[in-house]
């Protein structure tokens, strides 16, 4: 059973022997550069690893892996445009780095390129995965219609901010486990608990990035901290810190997210004190917790053998306790 470092190592030498393009090079350089930068390639080697469950020919999944994480990146592209965002993975984005232009129109032919390698499937798994990867793709872009208008809103529930998180990025997590259990031939039912088991997973980790934002070390994390609180961003941690404080508190917190000109590092700082006073922190390791005992509930019913399930186990603790 590959592990995920192992996984790791099979996509990254499968990205150096493909080629994506060369000319126009405005078009082909701004994709070779989002897809060099680093990345945890954590989807397309869940991929591999999830085929490995059910055959040690892992050879029919790669290329689809390959198409989910150029998909993935490609969301990465104009989701940093909608924010604004400048830096991605401790690197500039593509947006900050060429142009807007740029960014959209490499972007688009990202896309494009995920689906030629999406259809290089096997035949007769082709529909299956096919049906996976569009529905997660259009549930990606729901996603962040939501997140982007939960920016407009003044009020956002918990129960709403998760739906976000769960289309914006679980859901391409789960789609990802269960592509590659297609393709390793699983039952529909090993299939589908494995899509959940990808999906409640993917809520925890989302959750410890929303963690990390706010209390993590940018060094170690690869982009600032305090870039959601700066960009009033409704978080987990904001939207139940709204919801805990009272008084001079609420009132302190509330002035900060409708501060216009501020210094940012005074911004993050008082924000981060009140998410401390309504003890958020703890609150968000709780649901991380309950999301990852969700996951593992649905690996057991995976019908393998519980040695194979062992590494998905020790994936599981290590993404909801990284710290990058």
């Amino acid at each position: 059973m590959y592990d995920i470092n192992e996984s790791k190592e099979i996509i990254n030498k499968a990205f150096i022997a493909i080629n994506i393009g060369r000319e126009p090079s405005g078009l082909y350089e701004p994709i070779a550069y989002a897809l060099s930068v680093g990345g945890k390639r954590l989807r397309p080697a869940l991929a591999i690893m999830a085929c490995n469950l059910f055959t040690d020919k892992v050879e029919n999944a790669i290329n689809p892996a390959l198409g989910i994480e150029i998909f993935h990146n490609f969301t990465l592209l104009h989701d940093d445009i909608m924010d604004n965002a400048p830096i991605r993975r401790g690197n500039p984005t593509v947006h900050a780095k060429w142009n807007n232009n740029t960014a959209i129109l490499s972007g688009d032919a990202m896309m494009i390129k995920a689906n030629q390698f999406i259809a290089k499937t096997p035949v007769e798994f082709l529909p299956a995965v096919l049906d996976v990867f569009n529905q997660v793709a259009l549930q990606v872009c729901e996603g962040q219609q939501y997140d982007m208008n939960f920016e407009k809103q003044q009020i956002v529930f918990e129960e709403d901010y998760l739906e976000m998180i769960r289309l914006k990025t679980a859901v391409l997590i789960g789609g990802a486990i269960k592509i590659g259990a297609i393709i390793g031939n699983a039952s529909k039912a090993d299939a589908d608990h494995l899509y959940h088991f990808g999906e409640n997973l993917g809520l925890a980790f989302q959750l410890q990035d929303d963690l990390l934002d706010s209390f993590g070390d940018s060094k170690v994390f690869g982009k600032a901290i305090g870039g959601d609180i700066i960009a009033n961003k409704k978080t987990f941690l904001l939207i139940n810190t709204l919801n805990t404080l009272s008084g001079n508190d609420l009132v302190e917190l509330k002035k900060w997210t409708k501060a216009e000109e501020f210094d940012n590092n005074e911004k993050i700082e008082a924000v981060k004190n009140l998410f401390s006073k309504a003890n958020v922190e703890h609150l968000t390791k709780e649901r991380i917790s309950k999301y990852l005992s969700k996951a593992l509930e649905h690996l057991e019913k995976v019908s393998v053998k519980d040695d194979k399930k062992e590494i998905l186990i020790e994936l599981c603790q290590s993404l909801t306790n990284r710290s990058k």
